[in-house]
């Protein structure tokens, strides 16, 4: 992508990389995908969510993706834009591949589940070429997901990002969002989350995240960050759901999050705001306690609404909601 002789690339405090997509969210609580009949749209993907998420707490953001060149292409788009996205690198497939869809079910506030349409989708085939290095450049921090390295040519391009990132001093973040409708076997999928988070400053994941990393099952917290550790990681982030999570620096110090508790709606959607929270804290030079504390806080008012994108909270949402468990 040429992004022209001369222009001017503001300073970017993150950049995301990899899935945008379409969420079809029921509308109908408490009963089964077979019976429910109406949904509502959204825009999904973990990255996307993390680039809106982020947006909306007021940081510098922008997004290397692909889309569809059609009308779910276009409400993606036009949304990220409307959020305040740099949609420059996001660009359109003109090969006919169409966008991902996610169709969630909420049978409970306990018990959701989702189906994912993933076959020939337009974000897995992003190439090098869709980007400069330039923008990634512009950087302060690339955010690199996991899906994107599940398939060629956008595992190529999702490798070439992180090098080009750390050739440039621009932090690496993977956040491992394991998806395994797209990944051919547990042994490859290890083999590229393994490769990606080793050269990543920081690595984000739930608890089956990092065994699904190391294709190893029951592995402890304390033997994940000791095998990644060896590398570049810096800071290991590893989440337990209603359990909270645990954050491991290369020191060796480790900080527990606490669950901020409050009226759960459906259990996706949050993954992608504790990110957009935790990442938002240190680029407010907060510790990472308190990073922590924003991430969790988010993660729990994203879970009480019905969307993940459109539900990201904004700074005030986060911190009047820790104030009240604190205060």
């Amino acid at each position: 992508m040429d992004l022209g002789k001369g222009l001017e690339i503001m300073k970017k405090n993150l950049i995301t990389f990899g899935r945008a997509a379409v969420d079809l969210n029921a509308t109908e609580y408490n009963q089964t995908m077979e019976e429910t009949m109406t949904f509502s749209k959204y825009v999904g993907g973990s990255p996307a969510n993390v680039a809106i998420g982020t947006a909306k707490l007021g940081l510098n953001v922008g997004m290397i993706a692909k889309v569809s060149d059609d009308q779910h292409g276009n409400f993606v788009l036009d949304y990220m834009e409307k959020s305040g996205v740099d949609t420059r690198c996001i660009t359109r497939d003109t090969e006919g591949r169409k966008i991902g869809l996610t169709f969630t079910e909420i049978k409970s506030p306990q018990e959701s589940s989702i189906l994912m349409y993933r076959d020939n989708v337009a974000d897995l085939y992003l190439d090098v070429t869709d980007f400069d290095d330039e923008y990634i450049q512009s950087a302060e921090t690339l955010l690199v997901s996991g899906t994107s390295l599940s398939q060629s040519p956008s595992r190529e391009a999702a490798l070439h990002a992180i090098e080009t990132a750390k050739q440039n001093n621009v932090e690496v973040i993977v956040e491992l969002d394991y998806r395994p409708y797209t990944w051919k076997s547990d042994v490859e999928t290890s083999i590229y989350m393994t490769t990606a988070a080793r050269r990543a400053d920081v690595v984000i994941g739930t608890r089956d995240e990092f065994d699904v990393l190391e294709n190893r099952e029951n592995q402890s917290d304390e033997e994940s960050v000791k095998n990644l550790f060896q590398y570049d990681p810096k800071l290991i982030v590893v989440k337990h759901g209603v359990k909270g999570s645990k954050a491991f620096t290369k020191e060796g110090e480790v900080i527990e999050g606490d669950v901020y508790k409050t009226k759960v709606l459906k259990t996706f959607g949050a993954g992608d705001s504790f990110a957009s929270g935790f990442i938002y804290a240190l680029k407010k030079n907060k510790s990472i306690q308190e990073a922590l504390k924003y991430g969790s806080a988010a993660a729990s008012i994203v879970v009480s609404r019905h969307s993940s994108s459109d539900a990201m909270p904004t700074v005030e949402d986060i911190e009047i909601l820790i104030q009240k468990h604190e205060g």
